[in-house]
C-alpha cells in the first residue's frame, strides 16, 4: 500500500467509528480519485503530436481531452481504462489508420493531460455519448480494464458501435467496490455506506436488482458482436470477469486468451493488435484463438 493510500485508509476507518454518513461520503470521493496519473511516455509523442486534439465537456462541468486521427469518417474508439490514458492504445492507431478508420481516444477527467482530479462512470459515459454524437455510430469500439464497464454503460444509454473489443475487462462494477475495500483495507461496515452513495450518485435509474451495473445488463441493448480479450495471469483484473461477459453474450462473443501479457502489457502485444483489427475489419471469423495463445507466449 502507497503513503497516500495508507493515509486514506487509516482517516476512513477511524472516521467510521464516529460517523457513518460522513465516511461514506468520503469512500465515495476516494473511490473514483485515481491516485496515480499516468505521464505521456516517450514512444507515444511522436503519434500524439500528429492529433487533432480538442476539450470536450464531462459531467459536472469537467472535461476530457480528445484525440482524433483523420478526418472522423469510419470513425474507431479508443477507451482507456483506471490510472490510465488515451496514448496507452497508441498500438491500435495506425493499424486501425491503415485499414481507412478515423481513430479516436481521449483522456478522461483526472487522467492523462486532462484537469480534474476525480471520474466517474458518469464521466466516461459523457465522454463517450457526446463523441457519438459528434461522429456517428463508431466501426468499433475498443476498450481495456474499466474503459470496458464504462463503454457498455454508455452503449446503453444511446451510443452504439458495430463491433466491441474487450480487452482485460472489468465485467462487474461490484467487483471494482470489493477491489477498493480490499487494497485499502476498510472496514466492513462501511460497504453499505459506500453501496448507498454509488446508487444515489452514480445509479439512481437502475432497479434494485440491477444495482450497481454489470456488463450482462447491456445484454439486450447491445447487439454487436464482441471480442473479449484476456490473459490468464492478469493479477489486476481476474480473467473470471472476461469469462462472465462472454456467457452473457453467448454466441455474440468470443473470448481470446493469452499468457504471460498481464493486464498492461497486453495492450501493446502484436499479435493482440493484430487480432483485435483483424476482428474490426472481418468480423469473428478472423479470430484464430490458438494463434494469439501461441504467439503470445512465445
Amino acid at each position: 500500500m502507497r503513503p497516500i493510500e495508507a493515509v486514506a485508509s487509516t482517516t476512513l476507518n477511524v472516521v467510521s467509528r464516529v460517523s457513518g454518513p460522513l465516511a461514506g461520503a468520503g469512500a465515495f470521493s476516494l473511490f473514483h480519485m485515481p491516485f496515480v496519473r499516468s505521464k505521456l511516455r516517450s514512444s507515444e509523442r511522436e503519434l500524439f503530436a500528429q492529433a487533432e486534439v480538442e476539450r470536450l465537456p464531462a459531467a459536472d462541468g469537467k472535461q476530457a481531452v480528445v484525440y482524433r486521427w483523420g478526418d472522423g469518417s469510419r470513425p474507431v474508439l479508443l477507451v482507456h481504462g483506471w490510472q490510465s490514458r488515451g496514448s496507452r492504445l497508441s498500438a491500435f492507431v495506425q493499424p486501425l489508420r491503415d485499414q481507412g478508420h478515423s481513430v479516436i481516444t481521449f483522456d478522461a477527467p483526472g487522467h492523462g493531460d486532462a484537469a480534474g482530479r476525480s471520474t466517474t462512470i458518469l464521466d466516461y459515459r459523457a465522454v463517450i455519448t457526446a463523441l457519438h454524437d459528434k461522429y456517428g455510430t463508431f466501426d468499433a469500439l475498443i476498450a481495456h480494464s474499466l474503459g470496458v464497464l464504462a463503454s457498455f454503460f454508455a452503449l446503453t444509454r444511446g451510443a452504439e458501435a458495430e463491433k466491441v473489443v474487450a480487452i482485460s475487462p472489468v465485467c462487474d462494477f461490484e467487483y471494482l467496490i470489493g477491489e477498493f475495500f480490499t487494497e485499502l483495507r476498510l472496514r466492513d461496515a462501511l460497504q453499505d455506506r459506500l453501496r448507498g452513495q454509488i446508487a444515489k450518485n452514480l445509479f439512481p435509474d437502475l432497479p434494485a436488482e440491477r444495482m450497481p451495473f454489470s456488463v450482462t445488463h447491456a445484454t439486450e441493448h447491445v447487439g454487436a458482436p464482441v471480442l473479449v480479450i484476456h490473459d490468464e495471469g492478469d493479477t489486476r483484473i481476474e480473467i473470471a470477469q472476461g469469462r462472465r461477459i462472454v456467457a452473457a453474450f453467448g454466441d455474440q462473443a468470443e473470448l481470446v486468451t493469452t499468457t504471460e501479457l498481464g493486464h498492461r502489457r497486453i495492450l501493446s502485444d502484436e499479435t493482440v493488435v493484430r487480432t483485435a483489427v483483424d476482428f474490426v475489419r472481418s468480423g469473428p471469423s478472423s479470430v484464430d484463438e490458438d494463434d494469439v495463445r501461441l504467439a503470445s507466449a512465445e
